[in-house]
This record gives structure tokens, sequence and C-alpha cells, in this order.
């Protein structure tokens, strides 16, 4: 019996961590899970096709995050992370309610941390308008500006998304963009920048060309990294057998825009649905 119970154990350790996101943003927060577990095998869906989906609405966001969950479920994932800004702070609380099987990780701006941590006490932030708009974003952002006194800069990045799935990030039509956005921020002095979308960490290398050093710009991968591992943990799910991990990317659009994000290793499967 007790074999048995070690047997069922181990095949449950072993099920992948499942991820989705609109696109190829999840990958930056797939990359910090794989770095942070090393021993976990992990499948990552990419709805490329209906990305981006920062401009849909609440309810066109839950169904499709809805979509997502349940192909992963089929796949038999122990664990889901939204990796989708948009996603969480529009469909995660829903998620959970419908789906009490798996448990959650979500991903939104962190600009608790960065509030907390504001000389200035000015945070820019640098997102979608499904992230910004959302119930959860504006709860956490009235609660800093109230009990903190931190003034929040928004500002939709309108057209990032749609450059970055189309293999355009170091476009001079994507640094015309970025300054758009990001110098009016630089004039309201603020001192972190928030990236709340996981596509952004890829513009970083042009957002650092824009802006001052003393801007610290902050994104909340390691943060859900960290997070997974203490929910698995706690769930007993967290894999310590130490084998080779697979990995596999999937994507129900242009499958080589997602070729283009992923690392040149032999584990790693990328296949179209």
């Amino acid at each position: 019996m007790r074999t048995l119970f070690y047997f069922c154990a181990m095949i449950n350790k072993e099920k992948p961590i499942g991820l989705f996101d609109s696109g190829v943003g999840g990958t930056t927060i797939w990359k910090e899970i794989v770095e942070l577990l090393p021993y976990e095998n992990t499948l990552f869906l990419a709805d490329n096709k209906n990305a981006p989906y920062g401009g849909k609405t609440k309810e066109e966001i839950i169904f499709l995050c809805e979509k997502n969950t349940e192909f992963l479920l089929e796949k038999e994932v122990k664990i889901i992370v939204v990796a989708c800004n948009t996603g969480t702070t529009n469909a995660i609380s829903h998620l959970r309610t419908k789906y009490k099987e798996i448990p959650f990780i979500g991903i939104e701006p962190a600009i608790k941390p960065a509030g907390l941590q504001s000389v200035t006490k000015k945070v820019g932030v640098l997102a979608t308008k499904g992230t910004l708009s959302s119930e959860l974003f504006m709860k956490t952002s009235n609660n800093l500006i109230k009990n903190e006194g931190i003034q929040i800069v928004e500002r939709v990045g309108e057209g990032l998304v749609s450059l970055i799935e189309s293999g355009k990030i170091e476009s001079p039509e994507m640094f015309e963009l970025l300054k758009e956005y990001l110098l009016p921020m630089v004039e309201e002095n603020i001192d972190y920048l928030v990236l709340g979308c996981t596509h952004y960490p890829y513009l970083l290398p042009q957002i650092q060309k824009i802006i001052p050093e003393n801007i610290k710009v902050i994104d909340s991968g390691y943060a859900v990294a960290k997070q997974t591992k203490n929910v698995l943990s706690q769930n007993n799910l967290l894999n310590d057998f130490q084998n080779k991990p697979h990995h596999i990317w999937l994507s129900n659009g242009d499958l080589s825009i997602l070729q283009q994000f992923a690392p040149d290793i032999d584990n790693l499967k990328l296949q179209k649905i």
C-alpha cells in the first residue's frame, strides 16, 4: 500500500507545470520558473491566435482564459500559471472559483514593492488597457495612493504587444512608441518603472536607452516563480526527482514567432496546435 502511495505521489510530482499567455510574453515567466525549478517539467500555451488580450472586454478575456485552462487540464498539468497580466487581473478570481481542483498562480504589476521603495513617491506603470482598467489593479493602486501617498503614473502601451508578436522588437517603430510612452513618465520624476505586461521584459534594452539610469525597472517574473515553488511545496507537488525535465511550447498561431524566443536547449519542443 505504501509502495502504491509513493508511486502515485511520484506521478503527480512529475506532471508538468502549465502556463498560458495571450502570446510570447509568458515565455519571460517560463524562463524564471525553469531557472528557479530546474527539475520541473513544463507545458506552455501561447494563444497567439487571440493576441493581444489587452484591448478585449473582461468577458472576452475570461472566456479565453477558461479555454486555455481547460486545454491545460486535459494535458494533466499539476498547477496553472496565468502568465499574463491582463488574464490575471481580469480572470484569476473566476478561474479559482470555477476550477477548484487545481491551484492557480497569477501575475499582476509589481506596483506595491515599487511604491514602498520609491523615494520620489512617483511610480510609472507601462501596461495594457485591460490591466490598467481592471478592478484588481485599481484596488492595489488606490491602496498605495491612500496609504502610502504614492502617485501612479500610468501609460497604456498600445501597439507594443503587436509589434513584439510580429518580431519587431528592435524596429524604429518600437523605439519611437517607447519614447512616446516613457518620456512623459520621466518628466513626472518617477524613480521606478513597472513593466505591467509579460511581453515587456523583452523591451528592456530599448527602454534602458530612453530612461535615465536612476530609474529602476522591475517586473513580476521572479516573484511569480517563487510563488509557484511555494504553492507546489505546500501541496507536496514539488518535483524532487533529479531527472532531465522536458518542456513543451504550444502555439495556435505562427510558430516561427514563438521560435524566436526559444532558448537553444535539446529538451524543449515547439508544437503548433
